[in-house]
């Protein structure tokens, strides 16, 4: 029993240095302001603008169409939204064109928004990676991020909890 309880200490001792390690890049959760951005929405003219977000707290899910963990992630970030459970928008990056991000959207079934972001969002987010998100509370500023594949649970949490923070 010590030994199984000691090799799982282990394993998450290892989980939490290989998740610190790829986020020490990402923008800090100090409750620091968002980057501004004002970007087109896919399969519209519209711009949508971070202060669109003001008054809720939102996901913001960055990714590439092209990305495998994306594939898998998303549907978990559409079905924690679609249990009312948080709100989400995601912003495509690293897209060779907009029909490329709407055969995404489409083979993924995703209503919430997308919008088409830039190397330049890239670079205000210190996106290195995909998928990557930040949690966003009711006065714009970061709660909390991750990088890589989330489970719905995993979504669900991190914006409850982040969320719980303001009330």
């Amino acid at each position: 029993m010590k030994k199984t309880f000691f090799q799982i200490f282990i394993i998450l001792i290892v989980f939490y240095g290989v998740s610190a390690f790829q986020q020490r890049n990402m923008l800090p959760v100090d409750d620091s302001p968002a980057p501004y951005f004002s970007l087109e929405q896919l399969n519209t003219e519209q711009r949508f603008t971070i202060k669109s977000l003001q008054g809720q707290t939102t996901v913001v899910y960055f990714f590439a169409p092209w990305c495998s963990i994306c594939k898998l992630s998303m549907p978990n970030l559409q079905a924690a939204m679609d249990d009312g459970d948080i709100n989400a928008i995601a912003i495509a990056l690293d897209y060779e064109s907009k029909e490329q991000v709407a055969d995404f959207v489409s083979q993924m079934q995703l209503n919430m928004p997308i919008l088409l972001g830039s190397t330049n969002t890239a670079k205000q987010y210190k996106i290195s990676a995909f998928p990557t998100y930040y949690v966003i509370d009711e006065s714009l500023s970061i709660t909390a991020r991750s990088m890589g594949y989330s489970s719905e649970l995993g979504i669900k949490f991190r914006g409850k909890i982040n969320a719980k923070k303001i009330d």
